[in-house]
């Protein structure tokens, strides 16, 4: 168990290169406004604090063609090596805070409400990690206490916190409403189609 966090920031992690949608998806336009915005509108509107947005590939493209609010940027220079320096560079940017929600910056309709309502988890539990599960699959985003961070530290590749998580049985699985978002992620073309149409 670890304490309930009184200080919870957020990670937006949106260095890739977004090679499977065949150009910067981050940039692509969604609902008229970029992809990432959507991600980053709603950090910017939960509770969470600060907000980190790491970039790595088209950081200058990307910082420019988004409309900022609380965020911060860090650029993570190793982001080739895959999600888990991003991960590490957007923690390691943090020196006051007992938590993080980590946002993936593809997720359009993740919303403030939920992020919120994963440190209302966090904070009744006193659990080491909240994760979200909807339609029976788990999926970013996802509470780290600073407890796990050292593990974090430690991954490589392009891996995110998943192998940490599977160490600690006590992690609180977050059931996912309709009504608190959704947790699909824009990696092709045709996931952004599909969103349109929806």
């Amino acid at each position: 168990m670890s304490a309930p966090a009184e200080h919870v920031a957020a990670v937006v992690l949106a260095a890739g290169e977004g090679r499977r949608f065949g150009s910067q998806k981050l940039l692509a336009p969604l609902r008229d406004r970029p992809l990432l915005q959507h991600a980053l509108d709603a950090a910017n509107a939960s509770a969470l604090s600060p907000i980190v947005l790491v970039l790595g590939a088209d950081a200058d493209a990307i910082a420019a063609g988004i409309r900022s609010g609380r965020e911060r940027i860090v650029r993570n220079a190793d982001h080739a090596t895959g999600q888990a320096s991003s991960l590490q560079v957007g923690l390691r940017s943090l020196d006051k805070n007992d938590a993080v929600v980590v946002v993936l910056g593809d997720q359009p309709n993740v919303t403030a409400a939920l992020l919120d309502a994963l440190v209302v988890a966090q904070r009744s539990s006193g659990a080491p990690a909240v994760v979200c599960v909807q339609d029976g699959r788990r999926s970013p985003p996802t509470l780290l206490h600073r407890d796990l961070w050292v593990e974090v530290d430690a991954l490589r590749g392009d891996t995110g916190a998943r192998d940490v998580l599977a160490r600690h049985p006590d992690v609180v699985v977050f059931d996912v409403a309709d009504d608190l978002g959704r947790l699909d992620d824009v990696d092709t073309q045709e996931d952004r189609e599909r969103l349109l149409r929806g």
